[in-house]
């Protein structure tokens, strides 16, 4: 009597990748993406209410769906990419993570940028034919000369921060003279800058720049504005 050879046992199957249609796709894909986009304005519009502050916090509430949305719906897809329709779930989450999510959020911290919200600056530009021309952050300079610049007050504007900021100079060595043509300014207004090298001052690099401050409801509140001095031996 002979024995029979002993099978060994069944391999299951590889696992293949599921098969992905429009028709099972589509619907699920924009159910997520509808359910990320409502989530987005409904946090966006309870948030608000809940926010009395005009800044306090409206960064957070700008970021806090994107940064759900983008990361829990990859881990959703990726925890069910055999299961087509709740892959596609996830997916229409991550779209909707960066839009509307993110775009919209990027608009309300833009929307703070412009109210003061983000801090306040001092741009200082170059001087072009009479007229303001591009910003700039470093500056070179031999000793015994100057140049005039112009600047502004950024950051902040007339309706938000209404009234006069005292403006004036500053450097990081007595051998750079720091002047502005106006004490006092309003938010956005240009004035003149004259940065002048005193003919003693060694060779190095200096920082100069312009402070601007108002004082509203007790508070000050301050923005400044500075630039990388390089002097340069002075010419014979």
């Amino acid at each position: 009597m002979t024995v029979p050879p002993i099978q060994p046992p069944a391999q299951p199957d590889a696992p293949e990748f599921p098969v992905y249609t429009a028709r099972s796709f589509l619907p699920t894909f924009l159910l997520g993406w509808g359910l990320g986009a409502a989530l987005t304005f409904a946090v966006r519009g309870v948030g608000g209410a809940l926010l009395t502050n005009p800044c306090e916090g409206h960064t957070i509430l700008a970021l806090l769906v994107p940064l759900l949305l983008g990361p829990g719906g990859l881990a959703f897809t990726a925890r069910h990419w055999r299961q087509p329709a709740r892959a596609a779930l996830g997916l229409g989450l991550v779209v909707a993570s960066l839009m509307p999510a993110l775009f919209v959020g990027a608009q309300d911290i833009g929307g703070l940028r412009r109210t003061g919200c983000a801090g306040g600056y001092v741009v200082i530009s170059e001087v072009v034919n009479g007229q303001r021309g591009e910003s700039i952050s470093a500056l070179a300079l031999a000793a015994g000369t100057e140049r005039t610049l112009t600047a502004r007050v950024g950051g902040y504007t007339r309706q938000t921060h209404p009234g006069l900021f005292t403006v004036s100079g500053a450097a990081s060595t007595p051998g750079v003279v720091v002047t502005t043509s106006r004490a006092q300014v309003q938010a956005g207004e240009d004035f003149t800058v004259t940065v002048r090298v005193l003919p003693t001052t060694p060779v190095n690099s200096y920082t100069a720049g312009v402070n601007a401050v108002i004082t509203q409801g007790g508070k000050r509140i301050p923005a400044s504005g500075t630039l990388e001095l390089n002097v340069r031996p002075r010419q014979p």
